[in-house]
């Protein structure tokens, strides 16, 4: 049932109810309705009682005013009762069957929440029209199986489902998506919604034909356009990073972030599109420290497992010092080996050129020796030095080295060199042998027309086939190494230019180097048959953590391949000291946007504009009800005029506090003193960068909600606070996010803050700063300017023993979004405000790390410890709070002899 009015179309679910409305007639009559009149007799004496007033009074009937406010409140209960809709969807059938086609892969994080807000509208209007639901998820499921689609479902069920669904790491699959469909009966025709991610993965078109072949089919569309980094390139000086969208939306800017293994900030590169384009790309500049130092690349503000690139050490260049001790470059460069080591080593390290004794004065990873004689002892004393502290010594045979051998070698030599043909020699060059698979070399495909000539032989031993890395056919080792100390040596028994071997030519050449050089840095070489087992993984949402058990070890085979998906999910394989990264990008080719199909219709995810007036009038009802009872006093004597009127607005006013509202921010300052005083509230102040902001009151409604849960406390909503105009002595708790555009406060704001500080209030000063926010040397020009004025204590970093580390939680580190920052607080021992600081101070991003959304999933990564790092910073808030509302208690050791004693009996 439904009708237009002036503001839209208006439908009542339970239209029946509405037949109450005939009695209201009868209420009418009922209401004024006055008792039979009293029977006269007469008395003489009753004319003594003429002339006094009655103290109370009862009206003949009731005022007409006052049974027509009673007929408006019945009139709104049953209205609401029949639960009236304005602007009603009718997208669904009456007791008809609808299914949810949702792309649950990457692709679909970046509007996740919008996407479920949209699923929740029409799980509404399924509910209210009795209508049964299946569910079809379009990626393949953790275990590995192929989408299905669910049993029948009730709303109810269907919306228990949809709270537990998170976006998987991988793409969908929608050719096994359709083939699911096979199992729909022909009849009833369904009604299909189909949540798409607005990527064409190559069979969208025949999924949506499938769909629109069955039942009337609408896609959902997503606002925001995913997005996709590429792997990056390294050159002398810079990180190349290339970003891919899949759909031209006009201009758009993304912010790219280099960030360490620990989750500190590196540094961040702004990434234009221009119209029409779908790739952006730029250079982040930094010094080789920082960049080798890069450990993952994220997208700001959009979470995907598409916005976070991993980096291993195939993508850092690392130092190579070449050993040249002529200082002077040859003439013919061509009969060179650093010649042809700097040729294959330049697009992936830094090169320097110089003497022995010069280079082992820089910082370098790798050092390469041309065929050299015996070493001087104190030469080779400084290389044994170098590889102990984790250096790696890439040593080359020749003339020189089979004529006069050391000991710097990583197995015995025989003297001289063994030549392999020629005029003289019946042997043939001989050609290299498939790399075993524990080999750094494993896997790298072999030239059939690289052959070797000469070689220097290296004495047999029994460990001699556990240290050789490559050999050739007849079995002698081509590749020997040893680990001495941290580091390695590594022998190349033939020369690394031409003169005894064609190797130097090859591609198979700039191979080996790139893997000795990574393996200087500890990575595992993944090869054919060799496998990595699971570290550590991210998640939809682009997140590190914990491998699930399902998840397989990585071969050689599948890292090549790109074979992302449940046994295989995008993240490290390994272990710490040697690992992968398997990023998304391996398996996307492409990105490209969702087909127009003939037959399905297209829609944004946008909320429904249908709104149920249930609660508001019933909430109307209420206060007219409210009213009525004051009116009813007012008329009976018992309340003055005055009363009625201050008592109606109060209750008025109580309701309109009671009902639920938006974020917290008064726009007068009594409403604020009044939202401030009733409940107890967690504040922080505005900074007026609205991000930061937001952050701050995502980050308090967040613990706000882990204290009802765990404590005591039972926050409302938190409170934003403008430090100049607001009053902030209501709060005993400030969260001050630092920011750099933050102004410098007026002097009224400066005795306002100091009146806090004095009278017990608390401020935590964050910093926000991943570098670890030092306050002896960085981090602190805002902060000085903000605090300017104030009467901030003397600070020293927390002890151990404080309160703060065992109000409630014991713990002696308190992470937030970032870990490693030093926590500072009031080191004055004055005994005032029961004990507790004033200032508190730290870096560490807390509101970052306790921000959710509207459903109470995190909002922002964190690092480097992921959601056990989470949780720590959670019961940093929980410590803060509780200490901060119940004081120094717990530093009381008067009483513990005496609980100790009671224990005792």
């Amino acid at each position: 049932m439904g009708f237009a009015t002036a503001l839209g179309t208006l439908a009542f679910i339970e239209p029946w109810i509405l037949g109450a409305l005939v009695l209201l007639p009868v209420i009418w009559w009922l209401l004024r309705a006055t008792p039979p009149a009293p029977r006269r007799q007469a008395f003489p004496a009753i004319r003594l009682l003429l002339g006094l007033k009655p103290p109370e009074e009862t009206p003949a009937r009731t005022p007409w005013w006052l049974v027509l406010l009673r007929l408006v409140i019945a009139a709104l209960i049953i209205v609401a009762l029949a639960r009236p809709i304005l602007n009603p969807d009718d997208a669904v059938n009456q007791e008809g069957l609808v299914v949810l086609a949702i792309d649950d892969g990457w692709a679909s994080a970046p509007d996740w929440d919008a996407k479920r807000a949209a699923l929740d509208d029409i799980l509404a209007e399924a509910e209210r029209k009795k209508a049964s639901l299946r569910i079809l998820l379009t990626a393949p499921g953790a275990d590995g199986s192929p989408p299905v689609l669910s049993e029948v479902l009730t709303a109810g069920e269907a919306r228990a489902r949809l709270q537990g669904l998170t976006p998987k790491p991988w793409p969908v699959d929608r050719l096994a998506a359709a083939a699911a469909l096979e199992a729909l009966p022909e009849s009833p025709r369904p009604r299909f919604f189909w949540a798409a991610d607005g990527l064409d993965d190559g069979n969208a078109e025949d999924f949506a034909q499938a769909l629109a072949a069955r039942g009337a089919t609408t896609r959902l569309a997503p606002t925001t356009a995913a997005k996709l980094l590429r792997p990056v390139e390294s050159d002398e000086r810079a990180l190349v990073l290339t970003l891919e969208r899949g759909e031209d939306r006009g201009e758009d800017l993304a912010v790219a972030v280099a960030l360490r293994d620990d989750g500190r900030e590196v540094g961040r590169l702004p990434l234009t599109f221009e119209a029409g384009e779908t790739q952006a790309s730029g250079r982040l500049e930094l010094p080789l420290e920082l960049r080798n130092a890069v450990g993952r690349i994220v997208l700001e503000g959009q979470a995907s497992a598409g916005a976070a690139l991993l980096l291993d050490e195939r993508s850092r260049r690392r130092p190579v010092g070449l050993v040249d001790e002529t200082g002077a470059g040859s003439s013919q460069p061509l009969l060179s080996e650093l010649y042809y080591v700097e040729r294959a080593l330049a697009p992936f390290a830094e090169i320097t050129r110089g003497a022995l004794a010069d280079l082992l004065k820089q910082p370098l990873a790798v050092l390469v020796l041309p065929d050299h004689g015996a070493l001087a002892p104190e030469d080779q004393a400084a290389l044994e030095k170098f590889m102990a502290d984790g250096g790696l010594v890439l040593r080359f045979a020749g003339a020189k080295l089979a004529a006069n051998p050391d000991t710097l070698l990583p197995v015995k030599l025989r003297g001289g060199d063994r030549t392999l043909g020629g005029v003289m020699t019946w042997d043939q060059p001989a050609r290299i042998a498939p790399f075993d698979a524990g080999s750094p070399f494993a896997g790298l495909a072999i030239p059939d027309d690289v052959v070797v000539n000469r070689q220097v032989l290296a004495e047999p031993s029994l460990d001699l086939s556990d240290k050789t890395w490559a050999r050739l056919t007849d079995g002698t080792p081509l590749v020997t190494a040893e680990a001495r100390g941290k580091g390695l040596l590594v022998l190349f028994h033939t020369t690394a230019n031409t003169d005894w071997s064609n190797l130097a030519l090859s591609g198979l050449f700039v191979e080996l180097l790139t893997r000795t050089v990574e393996t200087a840095s500890g990575v595992t070489a993944v090869g054919q048959g060799e496998a990595l087992p699971p570290w550590q993984l991210l998640d939809g949402y682009g997140r590190l953590g914990e491998p699930a058990a399902s998840v397989l070890p990585l071969t050689g085979d599948e890292l090549s391949a790109g074979a992302v998906g449940p046994a295989h999910p995008p993240g490290y394989y390994g272990s710490q000291t040697g690992r992968r990264a398997f990023n998304l990008e391996q398996a996307v080719d492409t990105l490209a946007p969702l087909p127009s199909v003939p037959g399905v219709s297209e829609r944004g995810y946008a909320r429904s504009a249908e709104q149920d007036l249930k609660a508001p009038l019933l909430a109307g009802a209420l206060a007219l009800a409210l009213i009525d009872l004051l009116l009813g006093l007012w008329l009976r004597g018992l309340l003055p005029g005055r009363r009625v009127a201050a008592g109606a607005g109060a209750l008025l006013l109580a309701l309109l506090v009671a009902l639920p509202a938006g974020p917290a921010r008064a726009e007068s300052d009594d409403s604020f003193a009044l939202l401030a005083t009733l409940e107890t509230r967690l504040a922080f102040v505005e900074t007026g960068d609205a991000k930061v902001d937001e952050i701050s009151r995502q980050g308090l409604t967040g613990l706000s909600r882990v204290l009802k849960r765990r404590t005591s406390v039972e926050p409302a909503d938190p409170l934003g606070v403008d430090i100049e105009r607001d009053e902030i002595a209501f709060f005993p708790l400030l969260y001050w996010p630092v920011t750099d555009t933050q102004a410098p406060l007026s002097e009224a704001a400066r005795r306002k803050v100091n009146a806090f500080l004095s009278t017990g209030g608390t401020i935590l000063f964050d910093l926000r700063d991943p570098s670890g926010g030092n306050l002896l040397a960085s981090a602190t020009a805002s902060l000085q300017r903000l605090a300017e004025g104030l009467d901030i204590p003397p600070l020293a970093p927390l002890p151990a023993e404080h309160v703060l580390t065992k109000a409630f939680y014991l713990m002696q580190d308190f992470p937030g979004r970032y870990a490693g920052g030093q926590l500072w607080v009031d080191s004055s021992d004055s005994g005032a405000n029961d004990g507790v600081a004033t200032v508190i101070i730290g870096s560490n991003d807390w509101a970052a790390a306790w921000a959710v959304d509207d459903s109470g999933r995190p909002l922002y990564a964190v690092v480097p410890e992921g959601e056990s790092q989470r949780e720590q910073a959670f019961r940093f808030g929980v410590n803060l709070v509780m200490y901060t509302l119940t004081g120094n208690y717990k530093a009381d050791q008067v009483h513990v002899p005496f609980i100790l004693e009671r224990l005792g009996q």
